[in-house]
C-alpha cells in the first residue's frame, strides 16, 4: 500500500487522510523532521497559518521542508498549505511568518475576506477532467482562502476564478492594490501545479470528490492507473449550494 505523509500540526489533516484512504493509500501524520524519512510525498493541508508556522518553527520542521520540496518529491498544498508552498506571501499579520517555498509565486493569504466570506463554487478543471475524468467542474470549497495573483513562466495554472468587479477584499490598501490588479485581470488564480509542486486555494478534502487527491497521487507514481476511480456518491460533509455566501454549518477556522 503506498504511504503519504500530511503535515498534522493542525488544520484539516484527517480530512485528507480519510480521503486517501477511501483510494486505497495509507495517509500518516507527520510532526517531526525524522518523520519526513519515512514518506515519498507529502500533503500540507488547510489550517490556521500562522498558527501552523510557529508550530512548524517550534519542530525545527522548516529545513526538513524544504528539503523535502529541493528533493522533487510530490509535495501538495491546501489553502494554507498553498502559502506555506508560496515564495512569496502578501496579507500576512504583523511581522510576516516563515515560508517553506518552492512554488514560483506571488499568494494573498486572505483574499477572498474573512471567515464569513467562506463560499462554494463549480470550478472549471480542464487539466483534471483529463487526467481524473468525471464532472467538467469540481466543487470548490473556500474557507478563508487565499488567492494567487501572478506565477512565473514553469508553472502550470490548473483553475481560475472570476472577480466580480465590486467584490470588497479588505479595507488594508496594500491588498487594494492587489485587487485591483485582479480585476484587471477579471480572475484569480485558485490551483496550480509546478513540477512537483501541487497547490489548491480550496479544500478537496472536505468533499467527496477524490479527483485532487488521485491526481496528486499519480504525481509520484504511487497509484495505478486502475486507481484513478475518484467520485464517492456519499458526502462526506455537509455543505451550502448557495453560490458565494458564508456555509451555514460550522467550519473549521482557518487561515
Amino acid at each position: 500500500m503506498a504511504v503519504v505523509g500530511v503535515l498534522a500540526l493542525q488544520g484539516s489533516f484527517n480530512e485528507h487522510i480519510a480521503a486517501l484512504r477511501r483510494l486505497g493509500v495509507k495517509g500518516v501524520e507527520i510532526r517531526k523532521p525524522e518523520q519526513l524519512l519515512t514518506v515519498n510525498s507529502l500533503i500540507i493541508p488547510g489550517g490556521e497559518s500562522t498558527t501552523m508556522a510557529k508550530l512548524a518553527e517550534a519542530f525545527n520542521l522548516f529545513p526538513a521542508l524544504r528539503e523535502f520540496v529541493q528533493m522533487g518529491k510530490p509535495v501538495w498544498g491546501t489553502c494554507a498549505g498553498l502559502i506555506f508552498l508560496a515564495n512569496e506571501a502578501t496579507g500576512q499579520k504583523t511581522g510576516g511568518q516563515e515560508l517553506v517555498g518552492g512554488l514560483d509565486c506571488t499568494v494573498h493569504r486572505n483574499f477572498f475576506g474573512s471567515q464569513i466570506q467562506s463560499f462554494e463554487t463549480e470550478l472549471l478543471v480542464p487539466e483534471l477532467v483529463s487526467k481524473e475524468g468525471g464532472p467538467e467542474t469540481f466543487r470548490g470549497v473556500f474557507i478563508r482562502a487565499p488567492g494567487i495573483l501572478n506565477v512565473g513562466p514553469d508553472v502550470q495554472v490548473l483553475a481560475d476564478y472570476p472577480v466580480p468587479s465590486d467584490q470588497v477584499l479588505s479595507s488594508d490598501s496594500s491588498v487594494e492594490g492587489k485587487k485591483e490588479n485582479a480585476e484587471e485581470a477579471n480572475k484569480v488564480i485558485v490551483a496550480v501545479r509546478q513540477g512537483n509542486i501541487l497547490a489548491t486555494a480550496f479544500h478537496p478534502e472536505l468533499t467527496a470528490d477524490t479527483r485532487w487527491h488521485s491526481y496528486f497521487l499519480k504525481m509520484g507514481s504511487l497509484v495505478e492507473k486502475e486507481a484513478s476511480s475518484s467520485i464517492v456518491p456519499e458526502q462526506v460533509t455537509q455543505v451550502s449550494t448557495s453560490f458565494k455566501q458564508p456555509l451555514q454549518h460550522d467550519l473549521p477556522i482557518f487561515q
